[in-house]
Formats: C-alpha cells, sequence, structure tokens
C-alpha cells in the first residue's frame, strides 16, 4: 500500500519506520518544522517527507493515512481525506497489525501517566519482558518493528483512541472522565466519553474501570462491557456490585477478588510503603495493582515492586 503519515514526532516517525519495514511505500508530510533527530531517523531510512505544509495532492495518492493524534478533525487536510475516503488510522492501530504481544492500555483524563508507570515498573520488577509506549512519549509502532516483548504498557490519550478501529488491548483500564479537550468532541462531555471507552471495545481479557468515578461509571453503565467488566473503588460499598474486584479495606490495605478465583477468596495487598501519595494515588495504585495480578504477579513481587517505585518527576496527563 501507499501509505501516508501526517506529522513527523514521535508517533508519526515511529508509524513510518514501521510501515517502510513492512514493505510499504510511505510518505510524511508535517505540517510545522519537524525536529533534526526525526528528519535523521527519516533520512536514514530513505523514507521521503516534507514539511512547513501539506501537499493535497501527494496526500489524497495514499491508500491509508496514519494521523498524528495532535491534528484535528477540522484540519483542512482531513476534511479533505474525508471527503475522498480515504481511511484514516492512528499509530496505535497500525501497530497493533503487526505484534502479537499482550498490551496493556490505559487511558482517562487524569493519573494515566502515573498508573501507566507504576504498572510497567511492577511487570518489569517482577521480570518480565516488558515494553513501555504511547502517550509516556515512547512510539509503540517503532517498537513493534523489533517485537520484542511479551507485554506493552502503552497509555492512551483519546486523540490517540480516536482513530483506532480493531486494535485489540488485552487488558484496557479507564481510570477517570472530567471535562477536558472538550473543543475537539463539540463541547459535548459524552462525545468525549465515547471516545475514551473506545478503549475497551476489543478487549481481550478484561477492562478495568473506576467505579468511584460517576462519568466513568455512567459510560460503562451505558455500554455493553459491564457485564464482563472489573471495577475498582475507594471502599467495598460500591455502585460497582458484582463486578467490583479491588477496594481498600478499614486497615488500608488493597483488597482483591478476581472472578476466575475461588469464590469469596479475598487476598490482601500491602500499599503502606509506596511513595504515592494522595486518594487520586490510591486509584492509580488500585488499577495498576489489579492489572499487575491479572497478568499473574504474586503479592509477593507486587509489594517489593511498590516500594521501588519512582514516580516521573513530573507525572503529565
Amino acid at each position: 500500500m501507499h501509505i501516508v503519515i501526517l506529522g513527523a514526532a514521535e508517533s508519526g516517525v515511529g508509524a513510518a519506520l514501521l510501515a517502510q519495514a513492512k514493505g510499504h511505500a510511505v510518505f510524511v508530510s508535517d505540517g510545522g518544522a519537524i525536529k533534526p533527530a526525526y528528519k535523521e531517523k527519516l533520512t536514514q531510512a530513505g523514507i521521503r517527507f516534507e514539511e512547513n505544509q501539506h501537499t493535497l495532492e501527494e496526500i489524497l495518492r495514499a491508500d491509508e493515512v496514519v494521523k498524528s493524534p495532535g491534528i484535528p478533525e477540522k484540519a483542512p487536510v482531513i476534511q479533505a481525506l474525508r471527503a475522498k475516503g480515504t481511511p484514516i488510522i492512528s499509530e496505535i492501530e497500525l501497530a497493533g497489525r503487526y505484534t502479537q504481544a499482550k498490551c496493556i492500555c490505559i487511558t482517562g483524563t487524569n493519573g494515566k501517566t502515573t498508573t501507566t508507570l507504576l504498572t510497567y515498573h511492577l511487570l518489569k520488577e517482577a521480570g518480565l519482558n516488558v515494553g513501555l509506549a504511547g502517550n509516556v512519549g515512547y512510539s509503540l509502532a517503532e517498537q513493534v518493528m523489533e517485537d520484542k516483548h511479551d507485554y506493552y504498557v502503552v497509555e492512551l490519550s483519546s486523540f490517540q483512541l480516536d482513530d483506532t478501529h480493531d486494535f485489540a488491548p488485552w487488558l484496557a483500564i479507564l481510570l477517570n472522565i472530567t471535562p477536558d479537550h472538550l473543543d475537539r468532541y463539540g463541547y459535548n462531555l459524552e462525545n468525549y466519553a465515547a471516545a475514551k471507552m473506545r478503549v475497551a471495545r476489543n478487549v481481550s481479557r478484561y477492562f478495568i474501570y473506576n467505579a468511584g468515578d460517576p462519568e466513568t461509571r455512567k459510560a460503562v453503565a451505558a455500554s455493553a462491557y459491564e457485564k464482563t467488566a472489573l471495577a475498582f473503588d475507594q471502599q467495598q460499598n460500591s455502585e460497582a456490585g458484582e463486578n467490583l474486584a479491588a477496594w481498600y479495606g478499614q486497615d488500608g490495605t488493597l483488597q482483591l477478588h478476581l472472578p476466575e478465583w475461588a469464590q469469596g477468596q479475598v487476598e490482601s495487598i500491602t500499599v503502606d510503603n509506596s511513595p504515592l501519595i494522595g486518594q487520586h494515588n490510591q486509584q492509580n495504585m488500585a488499577a495498576a495493582i489489579l492489572a499487575a495480578r491479572v497478568v499473574g504477579l504474586s503479592s509477593e513481587q507486587i509489594e517489593k515492586g511498590l516500594v521501588s517505585f519512582k514516580n516521573a518527576p513530573t507525572a503529565y496527563n
């Protein structure tokens, strides 16, 4: 296929390199200046590119377009592609076609970077072969070129989810939904929530969500995913009902109960020694620990990993 990549930052360059490695003809177009490091990668790979413009005649020749998450739907180049009916996908969608690894995908308005980094840390400290990708600044597509990991922990923004279609996470986590980026969603919170819920569409193992967040609970209840989802909450007296799989006990330990365990079995994870503090981080920890336990880590491995975790200096979300 002739594939055009719109945007030449981390995700775009990664997508270009992967598409070329898989035998496609590739052209990269960026409406702004391309950073020297990314230009060098494209040049070394022999990939054609342009910067500070979008040449429509060239772009409209594409069989498929991979769009940077930063380009809004209302951009003239996107409108021209839509008018022609050209398929538009994300870097994440492209990467998903070429890996059999289990992707643990994390989204939410707040806390997703911390949760992503903690989940990755827990798995890595336990000795699993795991990669880190997505909105934390590492291209999933570029890593998939070598595809040497058994797992990828992927932070996804709503923009990255917008152009996913068949991408199938192994685990998906939705932390919360609060008004953000509404200019990209017609100033409609339901549209933004629908973008976040795209993470759950093709999940093969579990969809994990925060039952303590009203908008998340509302979005899940209106979806087709509630019956097979796992929920976490601050307390056992939760509106999650039978979905509740993680909650905090009166002694501060995280209580876990997974559907595949013997009926009534509950496991306690001590979180006191974690450097993460505050109620918002309790939610982040609950999500990451639940994911790690589903992967198969023991309570001892999780508790050991919590102690050694160092969050990003400024965790951006």
